[in-house]
């Protein structure tokens, strides 16, 4: 059950300005990560690229919600999907548990408890295709 504390109220009329710049953002660094995978350029460890996917992610639920007049109240992982969730119902139901799971990596909201765990390589494939089947569901949910 998603609380309705995990979503900023606005007015959820209105698309909130913007949105399509975080789109754009979102593509930007999952293209960038996701040619940097397939060259395998020394350059781009795992953990850049985790940090890359983990922007696009973002970017793409926050252009989502805005186009739908609303936002969520923290960026963390399950902040975004509780925030999906409850502006999307049924909708990223296939996704949720692999976004979790990119949680795990860094848990960076509280300065004392300061963790961050890269991922490892073979980790990165899933995540690239993650990003881009939420790619698709948000593209699919700006166009109805």
């Amino acid at each position: 059950m998603i609380a309705e504390e995990t979503l900023v109220p606005l007015s959820g009329l209105e698309a909130i300005r913007g949105w399509e710049e975080f789109l754009s953002d979102g593509q930007g660094y999952l293209s960038t990560a996701t040619k940097a995978h397939q060259k395998e350029n020394p350059a781009f460890t795992p953990e850049i690229l985790y940090n890359l996917i983990a922007m696009a992610i973002e970017k793409f639920v926050m252009a989502a919600l805005m186009q739908r007049g609303t936002m969520p109240y923290n960026h963390t992982m399950a902040d975004l999907v509780e925030a999906m969730e409850s502006t999307f119902p049924g909708r990223i139901d296939g996704l949720s548990q692999g976004l979790l799971e990119m949680d795990k990596y860094q848990e960076i909201c509280d300065l004392d408890g300061f963790k961050i765990t890269p991922p490892g390589k073979e980790k990165i494939p899933g995540m690239l295709e993650l990003a881009e089947q939420l790619h698709i569901l948000v593209t699919e949910e700006l166009a109805s």
